[in-house]
């Protein structure tokens, strides 16, 4: 039995929602739903892969 291939998108939106976290776990801006202009990019990375990610799932399950 082989692996599955690895799933970049997944991989992506996993990495960026972690980065987002993080982010916001030290960022008093943030954590009060004001990101910060270190922030802003990292949480718009998180929010496109993320529509990205939702929108091939919606697409497969038709």
């Amino acid at each position: 039995m082989s692996a599955r291939p690895t799933d970049d998108l997944f991989v992506r939106y996993m990495k960026a929602f972690e980065d987002s976290i993080k982010h916001t776990a030290d960022c008093p801006d943030c954590q009060s739903g004001v990101p910060c202009a270190e922030g802003a990019p990292v949480h718009g990375r998180f929010a496109r892969l993320q529509d990205a990610y939702n929108d091939r799932q919606s697409k497969q399950q038709r």
